[in-house]
């Protein structure tokens, strides 16, 4: 499932079913900064400082993020995932493509010098990041935001005006469905790779049985594949049952305009300005077994109707009874059954299915599908700098009904030193504590997050 953690295990075998992959980073400070005005729908007007973050890529790499969902506090440290737009604040944003535009457009993909030669203006780094993220924060939180800079200003006007829809980016890497099922002496698939890159190399993942190949349509085995390209996992007639892992690796720069979202708790949702070349990976898993049911389970965030979609098939010869959060559903053999989970924002969850030969797969984590809205007015502008505590001082600056999604911290108090990420932040230090112990709640932007955990083998 793009944008989840998932260790192999027994699963799905259904071309409908989401797949794995992509870039995992961890969010460091800024980079490039200025002083950027919000201006609510309300009227209301507030300071923050917009920019550049940065990002290190686990397997190596770095990455350059603007925010997109600027009433959430950002935590310096933690991971993130890369996702689709659909798993993200921009599945309903109307802006999505011309928030690409900009970030195709704007800086850092143009130096500062080349945009500010355009404009007939000087501009340095600080101020066109700062325009480039003002004109961001504009399209996905539903704001006016505006660089303190009049230089800046004619750059994120610029950009405003000449934004046009483009689609969506690809992902780095991505194998689908994430997981397949079935028995021994087929060829158990297939799953389609999906990348950017011109190569991903595949190999079994430990613990995979030595008789078990990865092969393409005809059987033939593969130790690397393109995008579009189909594989299998070949289990041999009279292996034992079990389960078998497949690992994809590609090194590649991750696309422009990809949404990056928080795996360790709340935290505000990034969109992809700039990548060096990274190591990318994914996982897929296979299940197998004589008799019996061989069940299969994957989730999916249906950011569309507010909840999880559980896909659950069985490829046995049996029928598979389990229990989800109280209720019992029995997937008949060669079933696939999708089961809606409905959630509010921000709730958390965590479950577990299990099955037959020791079956079991426990998945949590906490829907997050839309930005922050405004909250309370303070009064103060608040310091909303990444923070390094697990719960951190937030206030959302305005009152007012609009919703949006960019870039930007807004009440985050830093405890920690060093060059943190600055973006929905003033100079201005005082806060109303009551205000913000309401906003980690209300504004607090919680991330959306799968772990999926192979507890048991089948």
């Amino acid at each position: 499932m793009a944008g989840a953690i998932a260790t192999a295990g027994p699963a799905l075998a259904d071309d409908g079913a989401p797949g794995t992959g992509g870039v995992t980073a961890k969010l460091g400070g800024m980079t490039d900064r200025d002083d950027v005005e919000i201006a609510e729908k309300n009227g209301s007007k507030w300071g923050v400082k917009g920019g550049l973050f940065k990002m290190q890529v686990e397997g190596g790499g770095t990455l350059q993020t603007y925010c997109i969902d600027l009433r959430t506090p950002a935590k310096h440290d933690f991971d993130y995932k890369e996702v689709g737009w659909d798993e993200s604040s921009l599945h309903n944003n109307d802006n999505a493509g011309k928030i690409l535009w900009i970030l195709e457009n704007g800086y850092p993909k143009l130096s500062a010098e080349e945009l500010g030669k355009k404009l007939d203006v000087d501009l340095s780094k600080d101020e066109a990041a700062a325009a480039t993220q003002a004109a961001i924060w504009t399209l996905s939180d539903d704001v006016t935001a505006t660089p303190k800079s009049p230089d800046a200003q004619k750059l994120t006007e610029q950009l405003l005006k000449d934004a046009v829809k483009l689609e969506e980016p690809k992902a780095s890497l991505s194998l689908s469905p994430s997981s397949v099922a079935g028995k021994a002496g087929d060829r158990i698939g297939p799953i389609t790779v999906s990348t950017n890159a011109q190569i991903a190399k595949l190999a079994t993942a430990p613990g995979t049985p030595d008789s078990v190949k990865i092969v393409d349509k005809d059987g033939k085995p593969v130790t690397e594949a393109k995008n579009g390209d189909q594989v299998y996992f070949d289990v041999p007639a009279g292996t034992a049952d079990g389960t078998a892992g497949l690992t994809a690796e590609a090194t590649t720069k991750v696309s422009l305009g990809r949404a990056f979202v928080s795996i360790d708790g709340p935290s505000q949702t990034l969109i992809l300005a700039g990548s060096s070349e990274s190591t990318v990976t994914a996982q897929a898993s296979a299940t197998w077994a004589k008799k019996g049911a061989v069940p299969a389970v994957t989730v999916a965030k249906d950011c569309a109707k507010g909840g999880l979609e559980v896909i659950a098939s069985n490829k046995g010869d049996e029928a598979w009874t389990f229990d989800l959060k109280g209720t019992s559903y029995t997937i008949a053999a060669g079933e696939t059954k999708t089961i809606p989970v409905p959630l509010a924002e921000d709730e958390a969850y965590k479950f577990t299915i299990t099955g037959p030969n020791g079956f079991e797969e426990t998945f949590e984590g906490v829907l997050d599908c839309k930005t922050a809205t405004p909250g309370p007015k303070p009064s103060e502008t608040p310091t909303t700098e990444p923070s390094t505590e697990p719960s951190p001082s937030t206030t959302a600056p305005t009152t007012g009904d609009t919703t949006g999604g960019t870039t930007g911290t807004t009440g985050s108090t830093t405890t920690g030193g060093g060059d943190l990420a600055e973006t929905g932040s003033s100079n201005a230090t005082p806060m109303i504590a009551g205000i913000a112990a309401a906003l980690v709640v209300i504004g607090g932007g919680a991330v959306f997050f799968l772990r999926k955990k192979k507890t048991a083998g089948a």
